[in-house]
């Protein structure tokens, strides 16, 4: 089986590339620029993905496609039409490379999509994949709008699609709200997190490679919509613990009235970030274990422990 991974040198592609590679798959890596340089073997370099990508040569002899490239989630987008510039790479990019890889013959397709396509927050129960769609900004809208033109795409052709949505996902080389907490941690800043009981579930990218390489191996993953996670949530004032933990830190958390925090930070333009610390979301990823036997190889502990070493190792040396 040869695999054509998009996205290949980024956060998720580097170690999904590394799975694919350990399982004696042959992978060739996707890339925007010559400029980006790869250790994943076969390299292709297609440039910018839009609906104009030529994807020919990147596409010939390949049975299977896990399309990780997109244009991400930003907390402050600064394009003056978020919605349009999203749907440039998330819907048009992703039509236009199913399309083409129907027509060369590849067999499946592996959509690496959002558990924002399902919504922002959980109430009693965790999100499920037979859930109604909610998505709540450009991002995610763009997201379930190339999940619905992939089915179909899939109807007219028979191109095999599978849809993966995942939680926020942490590992080496992480960004964003959760390499801006390890920081804070590490330099011992009071966070205001110790009475924090929510629940979120979240997923390490060594996890989540794993679960992306079933889903392009297993037979009964054609045409299936999955969630997955690493099937421990936890917390916000929990997590700061096993990060501080991890990071061989003491946590300075201290307790503070949530609803204080949110109206502070609602105030100052803050509301999403304070969301996502104090917000539960939880997803029920028992379809993907049940449906294809897929078992997280690592566990959260082991996750963070990961992401701790990289970070010590990158900003410590």
């Amino acid at each position: 089986m040869r695999l054509l991974v998009t996205g290949a040198n980024g956060f998720v592609g580097k170690p999904l590339c590394a799975e694919l590679r350990r399982q004696g798959l042959s992978v060739r890596a996707a890339m925007r620029s010559h400029g980006q340089l790869s250790a994943h073997g076969e390299t292709v370099i297609v440039g910018a993905i839009d609906a104009e990508t030529k994807w020919a040569d990147a596409l010939r002899g390949v049975d299977t496609v896990i399309h990780l490239a997109a244009r991400v989630h930003v907390m402050k987008d600064k394009a003056a039409d978020p919605l349009t510039e999203f749907l440039k790479v998330n819907l048009y990019g992703t039509s236009n490379l199913a399309q083409q890889a129907a027509n060369a013959g590849v067999k499946r397709l592996v959509y690496v999509s959002s558990i924002k396509v399902n919504g922002e927050s959980t109430g009693a129960r965790p999100l499920a994949e037979t859930d109604e769609p909610d998505p709540q900004d450009p991002y995610a809208i763009s997201k379930l709008q190339a999940e619905q033109v992939l089915q179909r795409i899939a109807k007219e052709t028979g191109l095999e699609i599978v849809i993966v949505r995942p939680p926020l996902v942490y590992g080496p080389g992480v960004k964003g709200n959760f390499f801006r907490l390890l920081a804070a941690i590490d330099k011992g800043i009071p966070l205001p997190l110790a009475g924090a009981n929510n629940l979120r579930s979240l997923v390490y990218v060594g996890n989540l490679a794993d679960a992306l390489v079933v889903c392009a191996t297993h037979s009964a993953a054609a045409g299936q919509i999955y969630l997955v996670s690493d099937g421990e949530d936890v917390s916000a004032a929990m997590l700061v613990e096993k990060i501080a933990h991890a990071l061989g830190r003491r946590s300075r958390s201290f307790n503070f009235p949530p609803g204080l925090l949110r109206a502070a930070a609602t105030m100052l333009g803050r509301a999403q970030q304070m969301e996502r610390l104090f917000g539960s979301l939880r997803v029920n990823d028992q379809k993907i274990r049940g449906e294809l036997g897929w078992v997280p190889p690592y566990t959260l502990e082991q996750g963070l422990r990961a992401t701790a070493d990289w970070y010590n190792h990158r900003h410590k040396s």
